[in-house]
């Protein structure tokens, strides 16, 4: 493939699923793309084979140790990684969709008048 786009979980059958020996499999023109876990991905086995040049090229916004902070992760000095700080998903529209309803809320309440209230139930309350 051209491309390798990792979209897991990560859980105890998905960590490290891509190792060193999957990374040399891939072309020298290869792009691995992961924006789910950096777990998903074999501890070192990226840098190694970044390295000898299979995949040519990596796209990543997930780190093994996060936050990232001073420039220090050696995928950041490489010349053919990209990287961003784990906001792969951050669009304006996404952002506004989920703040509207949560300020929407807070204004509804603090004037007296809650909206998306959740009918009290329990022993001698009715929905």
């Amino acid at each position: 493939a051209d491309v390798l786009s990792l979209h897991l979980p990560l859980n105890q059958h998905t960590r490290g699923i891509v190792g060193a020996e999957d990374l040399a499999r891939m072309q020298p023109t290869a792009l691995l793309v992961n924006t789910s876990r950096a777990e998903l991905i074999a501890e070192g086995a990226l840098l190694e084979a970044l390295d000898a040049g299979r995949p040519g090229a990596a796209a990543v916004d997930v780190y093994e140790r996060e936050p990232v902070l001073g420039g220090e992760h050696p995928l950041l000095a490489r010349d053919n990684v990209l990287c961003t700080p784990h906001l792969g998903y951050v669009e304006r529209d996404t952002y506004e969709t989920y703040f509207s309803g949560a300020v929407d809320c807070i204004l509804a309440y603090a004037s007296g008048r809650p909206i998306h209230v959740v009918p009290p139930t329990g022993p001698g309350k009715s929905a």
